[in-house]
């Protein structure tokens, strides 16, 4: 399945992204859209550059917004043309590591746009380390704070017929000044309060939620977080993985003990031995939200009507 350019093109330039009087706009922003007697309402704040900090419905929060790594947001590592190691060159939409819980994200936020229930952002992002940062024990390979990687993302409350449906479409734009032979997307991660304790795969064919190990990582279906209750959920869902070559991966999970936070994300590789091509990569991700037994019938609609 070819990834480049399957959802939307966004021909922005670093050196011609001008808009209006304020180079920096703000990033905060609230949509909304009602669904089951309550309405699902997004935040994006200038904190986190625009990325998504908080998600809440029937009176429930989905994001655990804690530091500038836990949102609802996108990421990106790439090898340098060198061997992989996670976190060492990992442009990130809401910051950077050195960010922690302070007011400010090193990211640069160029562009957002938010009315009714949509929201677009188009942001500059910054490396999770720092020059000269470690990440267990592996320098950053990156020598600035702030990338030359662009990540666009629209945002609508509400799928088709199905209002639980948040429609994310994110593209990467890579430039042209790199030299990389993999690419790794986390297209889309959710973190979430640790009350999301009980993990779900969606098994395609049965059509059904079965209890998913805590792992970690990822593994070839759709995921669910819940509430041991089932009262609330989040589910992620994309027509694009499983991708070729990548049969048993694609859909994350985890769970951080310590910090008291759980997670799921939605993942793209590219490899080519003669260079990741700059240019845009789209993704096309489909989360769900409501009760567990919600969730589950909303991803049979949505895996019925992309077979």
């Amino acid at each position: 399945m070819e990834i480049r350019n399957l959802c939307f093109t966004t021909a922005v330039s670093l050196c011609c992204v001008s808009f209006g009087q304020d180079p920096r706009p703000t990033g905060d922003a609230v949509i909304r859209a009602p669904y089951a007697d309550s309405d699902i309402v997004i935040t994006t704040t200038s904190r986190l550059a625009g990325a998504i900090h908080s998600l809440t419905w029937a009176g429930q929060e989905f994001v655990d917004s804690h530091d500038h790594g836990r949102q609802l947001q996108s990421a990106s590592n790439f090898d340098v043309g060198s061997r992989m190691i996670s976190e060492t060159f990992n442009p990130t939409e809401a910051g950077s590591r050195f960010d922690g819980a302070g007011p400010t994200s090193s990211s640069r936020l160029l562009r957002l746009i938010a009315e009714g229930n949509t929201l677009q952002t188009t942001s500059r992002m910054a490396f999770w380390l720092r020059p000269g940062e470690k990440s267990d024990g592996n320098p950053a390979k990156n020598t600035t704070e702030l990338s030359d990687h662009l990540l666009t993302k629209r945002v609508t409350i509400g799928y088709r017929d199905m209002p639980n449906v948040l429609q994310y479409d994110v593209t990467f734009s890579l430039p042209v000044s790199e030299h990389h032979r993999y690419a790794q997307f986390e297209a889309l991660t959710g973190y979430m309060p640790e009350g999301f304790s009980s993990f779900y795969v969606f098994n395609r064919s049965a059509g059904n939620a079965e209890p998913l190990s805590d792992g970690p990582g990822e593994q070839p279906m759709p995921v669910i977080l819940a509430t041991p209750s089932g009262s609330h959920a989040m589910g992620i869902y994309t027509p694009q993985l499983p991708q070729p070559g990548q049969a048993k991966a694609g859909y994350g999970r985890w769970r951080f003990v310590r910090p008291k936070v759980v997670k799921w994300n939605c993942v793209f590789r590219v490899r080519d031995s003669d260079g990741v091509e700059p240019g845009d990569y789209s993704f096309h991700c489909l989360v769900i939200v409501g009760t567990l037994d919600a969730v589950v019938t909303t991803m049979v609609k949505l895996h019925r009507e992309n077979e």
